[in-house]
């Protein structure tokens, strides 16, 4: 008869950092039936070991809760993984044409090369985008699209070809197609301030067929496993249509194929259908419906859109027009009644004021007590709001926008309004609920340690000091809002975030201690292990014999995900980036035989470190040491 206590699997000789406030620390833990069942001693979590139970020896690494973001596009994203070719954490412009130039070579006509967002100028060493002559020169014949966070995008001229955009061809509200002398479109899109022309220039692409949108969404999971990552809240998306969008994470979610929790929002499609949407969302759907790996998390973030400000902060700030509280109060009505929570895109503190006013009037007829309801940004919140907010019960879903966009701020704003943009540390001090997350895939990379990294820091990814150090999080605060805080946000306190008995058995084990490691080389953090449910779903170095669930090849064979990998290039084997050279070969790329007196040879620093070229006194520093000068 089987032991009912008997693990599945133990992890024994770790250095848990469990941010259960009783039991902080641990050397192993236990694991049955997708749960932790004990947490402690190495002895006192092997009494439940049998023959049939998995060991697996940490050697005294670091181990974190499985990381979950709480604001990204992972539904949406997960079906164009594949077709997209990624420079986030790519530091040199050069480098990031090197690879587009090659990926033109290998991608077949109609097909479009695409880069969509995740990245800004402001990382390259050349802090600037690619001209257009360039795009032509690299691309004459494939469609090139690459979208810079949601202010603009750059059409080479076949792309302007595949789209039809002509001299005729009218600007569309909020956006602008720029123009040569003689009228004729350039390549140019502007968001002013409006993303639409943004969404629907890209939707005129190819898309994939199912099978390969099925095996998109696994790869784009598996690089998400990759660096840590165990559990998202989807926040919807333009051009994301329920439920029809929605049949591939169903499919994966029916055949136990998922490796990262979804817990997903509904985002309505139309201006001024939206009261019709959510009411029948809320007669078809029920909240919570689903698993504890795909289940229904409410509404938004797109609630009506007439309160939708943009966040591009190379245009003024947008005023909502005159009829955003009648359209938002329809539908948080509707919410509320039916119980539903819900979250809501909010980038400017004028924007959050005119939504409580709504949001209070509802809670003085329909108590919005238990309701777990958010705002999303919020990078310029107020004192008043915050409080306010408090006061409600609500939360804020903050997002590493700004290490991305803090450069353009700054331009409009000056830097002083930047400071605490958003003010993290002054809402945990109110008492608010409060997580983090990206907002990936295109305002900003999905990858939660730039995330983490501006937490702690405040710079933003071009190297500038955004944030003073009071608003800046401790290195287990910043953890927190990416763990214990975030289950709040899709009403699972209790259920995960900690390492914990009865918690799920949720647990990443990065390749450098987080609370150790310099400030500089958290960006570049990466997972050893995940596990999600108690299963290895992500293991590499010494852990790779354990990686028994890799998805198949990308699909199609012209992938970039088959040449690049994701982040920074990370699956490049030819040597296409300084990057990728430096970690195959970091000590070997370097002209002297000696270790380096001045900068000790920290070339892998010196291969995720922004250049600063226009320093001559940090220059040589930055690449790791005075050697690279000869």
């Amino acid at each position: 008869m089987a032991d009912p206590t008997a693990a599945d699997l133990i992890l024994r000789n770790g250095a848990f950092t469990t941010l259960d406030r009783e039991r902080p620390t641990a050397q192993a833990v236990a694991i049955k039936g997708g749960r932790f069942t004990r947490v402690g001693t190495d002895a006192e979590v092997m009494q439940l070991a049998v023959p049939a139970t998995k060991v697996i020896d940490l050697n005294g690494r670091r181990v974190l809760p499985g990381l979950c973001d709480s604001h990204t596009h992972i539904i949406r994203g997960g079906l164009n993984f594949n077709m997209e070719l990624r420079w986030d954490g790519v530091h040199s412009l050069a480098d990031a044409m090197a690879m587009l130039k090659r990926q033109v070579a290998v991608t077949p006509p109609p097909q479009w090369v695409r880069v969509v967002g995740g990245f800004t100028e402001q990382q390259f060493a050349e802090k600037r985008l690619p001209t257009l002559e360039e795009l032509n020169a690299v691309a004459p014949d494939t469609p090139v699209f690459i979208l810079h966070l949601y202010d603009r995008a750059l059409l080479n001229a076949a792309a302007l070809r595949a789209v039809g955009y002509t001299k005729e061809t009218p600007n569309p509200p909020g956006g602008e197609i720029a123009r040569d002398r003689n009228g004729n479109p350039t390549g140019l899109l502007l968001a002013k301030p409006n993303a639409a022309i943004l969404y629907a220039t890209l939707a005129r692409g190819p898309k994939l067929p199912l099978e390969y949108q099925i095996n998109s969404t696994r790869h784009f999971m598996r690089e998400l496993n990759r660096l840590g990552v165990t559990s998202v809240i989807d926040a919807g998306g333009g051009f994301q249509n329920y439920p029809e969008d929605y049949e591939v994470i169903q499919k994966l979610a029916d055949e136990g194929q998922i490796t990262v929790r979804v817990a997903y929002n509904l985002f309505t499609q139309k201006a001024k259908q939206e009261k019709e949407d959510f009411l029948r969302w809320t007669t078809a759907s029920r909240y919570k419906q689903g698993d504890d790996y795909f289940r229904h998390n409410g509404a938004g973030e797109m609630l009506v859109f007439s309160a939708a400000d943009f966040e591009d902060f190379r245009q003024p700030r947008p005023d909502m027009p005159a009829d955003m509280e009648g359209d938002l109060e329809d539908v948080v009505r509707i919410l509320a009644e039916n119980r539903w929570p819900w979250r809501m895109h909010a980038t400017y503190d004028e924007t959050i004021h005119r939504a409580l006013d709504v949001f209070e009037r509802v809670n003085r007829d329909i108590p919005l007590d238990g309701l777990h309801w958010f705002f999303d940004h919020a990078e310029t919140i107020s004192d008043a709001s915050m409080d306010r907010i408090a006061a409600l019960g609500g939360g804020i879903a903050v997002q590493h926008r700004m290490a991305y966009q803090g450069e353009y701020f700054v331009e409009r704003y000056g830097a002083v309004a930047a400071e605490a943009t958003p003010p993290v540390a002054r809402m945990l001090s109110k008492g608010i609920h409060v997580s983090a997350g990206t907002d990936a895939t295109r305002v900003a990379s999905y990858n939660p340690w730039v995330s983490l990294a501006w937490l702690i820091t405040g710079k933003t990814v071009g190297g500038l000091q955004l944030t003073r150090q009071h608003n800046c999080l401790d290195r287990e605060t910043a953890l927190r809002l990416w763990t214990e805080r975030a289950a709040w946000f899709s009403d699972e306190e209790g259920n995960k975030g900690l390492i914990k008995d009865g918690h799920l058995a949720d647990l990443c084990v990065p390749d450098r201690d987080l609370f150790i490691c310099p400030e500089s080389e958290i960006a570049s953090t990466t997972a050893l292990l995940t596990v999600v449910g108690g299963k290895v779903v992500y293991a590499a170095g010494e852990f790779s014999r354990w990686d028994d669930r890799k998805p198949p090849s990308a699909m199609p064979d012209w992938s970039p995900v088959r040449t690049f990998g994701g982040y920074a290039a990370w699956g490049d084997r030819e040597g296409a980036t300084m990057q990728q050279a430096l970690r195959r070969h970091p000590v070997a790329m370097c002209g002297c035989s000696n270790a380096c007196n001045v900068h000790g040879h920290n070339h892998l620093v010196a291969a995720d470190s922004s250049i600063p070229v226009s320093d001559p006194n940090n220059f040589w520093g930055a690449l790791g040491c005075a050697c690279w000068a000869g």
